[in-house]
């Protein structure tokens, strides 16, 4: 069974109260979703994410195929971070931690996401080939997206995706 961690670290020029509102509010994860994944909010982002708050979406991530993904909001600290994990969806696991701290001149963002892909050995397979390339190309995305919304910092250098 191998689970993969996916970190993605972003520097932007705003505060940590502009980070949080926008980050926390889960109908602003639309805006930095590529538009091809069909990206669709179904149920549960009509409130001020909470610990316990469960968001149904749509997605369609490859071939037109669309899958249903619901997520729980499991933990929540007020303008520091907040975890989602599937309930059910395309993963077989999916824990992603999103923290915001302030650094000189804006804040840093990092995302970490442990998943495991489904189908066992020929999931395994496919993850270099498909999975990771997708992810990779959705952060890359959401990077730009982010930048194009709020600015560069000066000193931003220091993008970057890893995955293990």
């Amino acid at each position: 069974m191998k689970i993969y961690t996916l970190r993605a670290k972003q520097n932007l020029p705003i505060s940590v109260d502009q980070a949080w509102e926008f980050l926390s509010d889960p109908k602003n994860l639309k805006t930095i979703t590529p538009d091809y994944m069909g990206f669709e909010i179904v149920s549960g982002a009509d409130r001020e994410m909470y610990s316990g708050q469960i968001i149904q979406y749509i997605v369609t991530p490859i071939a037109g195929i669309k899958n249903k993904w619901v997520t729980e909001i499991t933990h929540v600290q007020d303008k520091l971070y907040f975890v989602d994990e599937q309930r059910f969806g395309p993963y077989a696991l999916w824990h992603h931690k999103h923290f915001i701290k302030e650094i000189p001149g804006g804040v840093e963002m990092e995302d970490i996401i442990d998943y495991k892909v489904p189908f066992g050995l020929l999931g395994q397979m496919v993850h270099p080939i498909l999975v990771k390339p997708k992810l990779t190309e959705i952060f890359n995305y959401r990077k730009h997206k982010l930048e194009e919304l709020f600015g560069t910092l000066e000193s931003n250098n220091n993008y970057q995706i890893l995955f293990t």
